[in-house]
């Protein structure tokens, strides 16, 4: 092996930098000397391999974060990273349920709150996920784009020299020139459609080869017989598939369009639940919401200033035996008011939504509103108006709660819960429900509480639930809870001499209303149906190359061969070749060219090897 000596006396293979090697012995006199014992503890140290350096470091980092692991990696990541964002309650949605968390966990829900658990989805470690996901997406989307874009203005690659060795392939005879062979089958692969051909074509001409193939050894050129001296060949070389990577960077980069329309229309929607009553309305502003739901970015000042009333609701439900009571159709009729002051009416359907300056409005729920009207036990009105009563099963019992704090000095507050039963049906042990959704035969029935209400302690409470724990409720004689049944237009007593209650004659519906407003679900949709296309596009293109060689073999006839060649198992493969060789004009096909030939080209690598064999000659 050649080498040289370094300055040091160490030996050096060729090719080989000083800095890159220590310490190998030198050869020659050196070598020959004898061994002393301070050699034996010299040992030669191992190679040194190079630094990588800032720049090396930084350009590892990048193929790293670019790879497609750690792209899928990035994206396992970050759906378990929105995990928390389900499980724990979210400071934007609901700050009431993180305060009780954080009352009734008050050592994990600390460092929880500093870990940003209850903001997830706009906490630093969140956004570094989605941020690195992007430019891992991005950079490997662009390398590929540009590398997609250099093979669509390349050309279909040269005629191989032999057909033998590929998977679909099929040969014929005709009497056509081999040129008519060429452009019929370079016109059949380009397709019907001359703005968008199925195969990219490219006609030629090989040379002369002789009786040596292309490849300089002593086997035939082609597959078919053999040609005679100085003859030229007519080929075409095809591909087709360049739609197949081009739906793979369509469906990344509509993947990456998803994720940013996702992340904006987080950052900009708003949600808000409003309860309207008969006759009453809501004003498009955040404080007459009964709940709101913004994104980080959203401004109170965007909202538009419209306003929407009630004016009508119409419920229709099946009386008849087969379908009895099942909904048939839920109608509110509103008028909506415009900023400048026109006004117009619309209705709001179920799967029907109402949409108003971009903003989508959904009939969510609907129910009954009674008015009550509670006198204390010195005759002063305590509480009036409506109380909103949620359903809890299709025949509409409905559950309410009515809290009356506002008594006179001295007094306990009241606090009423039970059910509203549009058409009741009394048993005879005093138990009643509901038989019907309709306010056929309505009653009311209540049970009463006396007691501190805590609302005067200024911590907020769910208007639908009462907290009995620290009231005490209305019993008879027996024990038993009292009860107050009312109808509509009736004034009941109350237990104890609490005062009186009364049921308006009138029975309000409500409708429990949903406006949600997302600039990005148009994006969001057209991006998802871009994906599914490129998607679609890729795994269901094949990719394939057909190449066809025409000459005129020692009999005058036009030898016509076709091979065919795919990336990845293609069942029509062999399909697409046997279409291009019908396409030549008068061919009669040879499906035993390829056997013979196969045999042909073993017996010619036999016979070239045969003489080295025997002679035993210097080459051996």
């Amino acid at each position: 092996m050649a080498g040289r000596t370094s300055k040091d006396g160490t030996y050096v293979p060729e090719g080989i930098a000083d800095e890159f090697t220590q310490g190998e012995p030198a050869q020659g006199a050196s070598a020959q000397r004898a061994p002393s014992s301070g050699d034996k503890e010299q040992r030669p140290n191992r190679p040194a391999a190079p630094t990588l350096g800032l720049v090396g470091t930084l350009r590892w980092m990048w193929r790293q974060l670019t790879s497609m692991r750690v792209a899928l990696m990035l994206l396992m990541l970050l759906a378990v990273a929105a995990v928390p964002g389900s499980v724990l309650p979210q400071r934007n949605q609901d700050a009431a349920a993180v305060i009780e968390y954080l009352a009734d966990h008050p050592t994990a829900g600390e460092w929880l709150d500093r870990a940003g658990f209850f903001d997830v989805y706009t906490s630093v470690w969140f956004s570094a996920i989605y941020i690195l996901l992007f430019v891992s997406l991005i950079g490997c989307i662009l390398p590929r784009s540009m590398a997609h874009y250099r093979a669509l203005r390349g050309r279909p690659p040269r005629v191989p020299s032999r057909f033998n060795r590929f998977p679909a392939k099929a040969f014929a005879t005709t009497d056509a020139s081999p040129e008519e062979v060429a452009d019929a089958i370079a016109t059949r692969l380009r397709g019907k459609i001359s703005w968008l051909p199925t195969f990219r074509v490219d006609r030629g001409e090989e040379p002369a080869r002789g009786a040596r193939g292309a490849s300089g050894r002593s086997e035939p050129a082609s597959t078919g017989p053999e040609r005679p001296p100085g003859q030229p060949s007519a080929t075409v070389s095809a591909e087709r598939g360049y739609l197949r990577e081009t739906g793979n960077l369509v469906f990344h980069l509509a993947l990456v369009g998803l994720l940013v329309s996702v992340a904006t229309g987080q950052l900009l929607h708003y949600r808000g639940q409003a309860i309207v009553t008969e006759g009453r309305g809501f004003a498009n502003a955040v404080v007459d919401y009964d709940t709101f739901e913004k994104g980080a970015w959203f401004r109170p000042e965007s909202l538009v200033p419209f306003s929407m009333t009630l004016d009508r609701f119409v419920s229709e439900f099946a009386s008849d035996t087969v379908a009895f009571a099942q909904a048939r159709d839920f109608t509110a009729h509103v008028t909506v008011t415009e900023p400048s002051g026109e006004q117009r009416p619309e209705i709001v359907k179920v799967n029907h939504p109402l949409v108003v300056d971009g903003a989508k409005i959904y009939l969510q729920g609907n129910g009954f509103a009674p008015d009550i009207t509670v006198r204390d036990a010195e005759g002063e009105v305590a509480f009036s108006g409506r109380v909103t009563f949620i359903p809890q099963d299709t025949m509409y019992t409905s559950r309410g709660v009515v809290k009356v704090p506002d008594v006179a000095p001295g007094l306990d507050q009241i606090g009423l819960v039970g059910y509203f039963l549009p058409t009741a049906e009394v048993e005879p042990d005093g138990s009643a429900r509901s038989a019907f959704p309709q306010p056929v035969d309505p009653l009311l029935v209540l049970e009463v509480y006396t007691g501190d209400l805590g609302l005067d302690e200024g911590a907020p409470q769910n208007v639908y639930e009462l907290d009995t724990a620290s009231l005490t409720p209305a019993v008879e004689e027996s024990g038993e809870r009292v009860k107050v049944l009312a109808r509509p237009g009736e004034t009941v007593d109350l237990p104890d001499g609490l005062g009186t209650l009364t049921l308006g004659e009138e029975l309000p519906r409500y409708v429990a209303l949903d406006l949600r407003h997302d600039p990005s679900l148009g994006f969001v949709l057209a991006f998802s149906l871009l994906a599914l296309g490129g998607l679609t596009v890729s795994l269901f293109t094949p990719r394939r190359r057909v190449w066809a060689r025409a000459y005129v073999a020692q009999d005058g006839a036009t030898v016509v061969e076709v091979a065919g060649l795919a990336r990845g198992d293609d069942a029509g493969l062999q399909a697409e070749v046997d279409r291009a060789l019908a396409a030549v004009p008068g061919a009669v096909e040879r499906p035993e060219e390829a056997d013979v030939s196969a045999e042909a080209s073993a017996a010619a690598r036999r016979q070239a090897r045969e003489p080295r064999v025997e002679t035993g000659s210097e080459e051996d």
